[in-house]
């Protein structure tokens, strides 16, 4: 499969073919599994599981998000998001505000002690990633997200972007 035998990880030129492709699922997979254990510990301390942690994840990323675009980011339903946020909210981690524009629309942010969470766990996520970026180099780093982008659809690609924009 690899073309460079001094390299296992290289992509063959004929990287089209089933066995690539398989190989791209399971280090999807894998991959993803071992990057979300790096924050299951601080989560199990507090009762909490991974759903918990992406809806603290893209709370602290937007600020005031309206709880019907934070059901779409998190490709979930109502019931089940209205769950999550009501133990995360119990817990002082989440505040619920009216919005200002439109007094219909629910709006939720972290609270103080909800920051020091998701930075806690943020930081966990990020030793990990530090440590595979600093391996990979900035071109395959490029390549990965690249590749990660072209998985979304325009309209999750566009959320996305979104996001990072907000880091400039």
């Amino acid at each position: 499969m690899a073309s460079d035998p001094r390299n296992p990880s290289a992509a063959s030129p004929l990287f089209l073919r089933e066995a690539e492709i398989r190989r791209g699922i399971e280090l999807l997979f894998f991959g993803h599994a071992e990057l979300m254990r790096s924050g299951d510990d601080i989560l199990a301390a507090h009762g909490l599981g991974r759903a918990h942690h992406r809806a603290l994840y893209f709370i602290a990323r937007k600020p005031g998000l309206a709880i019907g675009d934070l059901m779409t980011l998190l490709g979930v339903t109502k019931q089940s998001l209205g769950r999550v946020l009501g133990e995360l909210e119990e817990r002082d981690w989440i505040a619920r505000e009216r919005g200002q524009r439109d007094r219909r629309q629910i709006l939720v942010r972290l609270t103080k002690s909800g920051e020091k969470l998701e930075a806690e766990l943020f930081a966990a996520y990020r030793a990990k990633l530090i440590a595979s970026y600093g391996e990979a180099g900035p071109a395959a780093v490029t390549g990965f997200w690249t590749v990660l982008e072209k998985l979304l659809t325009d309209d999750m690609r566009d959320r996305a972007a979104d996001l990072a924009r907000r880091e400039r």
